[in-house]
């Protein structure tokens, strides 16, 4: 199964695009034939590294409630897809934030896996580098601006047989004086994922 090679990946040690990634991989992801959601973000931290399941942080239990499920639904991976545009842990900068998703993952994967999986409905966007792979041109120029025009992504026609998109902030902590300045995230965009996931689980 193409998952099991993406878990055995080692492309960014054995032949980087550009530097090496700087520690064994461990590349995280949750995918099967049947979900009809899929969660699409940037690439796992440090605790994620460690555990080697998505989303095992403060960031996870965010988005698990703007979700609406329990970490039943969310790890059922019958239900619920989990594609970061980054399968391992990118390292950390000089200042000691996270590294970008690693680009070998969306060369070399991300294509394959989505075709393998047809049957998704709707990819939740989470931040700049997911909402550029699955939006494109279409994308605005700010995280902002495209998470503004959720609606225009949502409700357009479908192209191709390609799922809704429904762009996302990071639920990272560090966002909570973003999500106070944009208070329609929470009382107009929050409810009609939530009413979607219901529907897709």
């Amino acid at each position: 199964m193409l998952a099991r090679q993406v878990r055995a990946c080692r492309v960014c040690v054995e032949n980087p695009l550009k530097t090496q990634l700087p520690h064994e991989p461990r590349p995280v992801l949750q995918v099967s034939s049947s979900a009809r959601i899929c969660i699409c973000g940037q690439a796992p931290g440090t605790r994620v590294h460690r555990s080697g399941q998505p989303f095992t942080d403060p960031s996870g239990d965010r988005l698990r409630g703007w979700m609406g499920v329990g970490e039943d639904v969310f790890y059922d991976a019958a239900r619920v897809a989990i594609v970061p545009m980054g399968f391992c842990f990118p390292g950390l900068d000089t200042k000691g934030g996270d590294l970008p998703p690693r680009p070998e993952c969306r060369k070399t994967w991300h294509d394959g896996l989505f075709a393998a999986m047809p049957q998704i409905e709707l990819v939740l966007t989470i931040g700049q580098y997911a909402q550029a792979y699955h939006l494109g041109a279409a994308r605005r120029k700010t995280l902002t601006q495209t998470v503004a025009c959720w609606r225009e992504y949502f409700e357009a026609e479908p192209e191709d047989g390609k799922p809704a998109v429904l762009p996302l902030p990071h639920p990272s902590w560090r966002n909570n004086s973003w999500l106070k300045k944009h208070p329609w995230f929470e009382t107009e965009l929050l409810p009609v994922l939530r009413a979607e996931v219901t529907r897709l689980i």
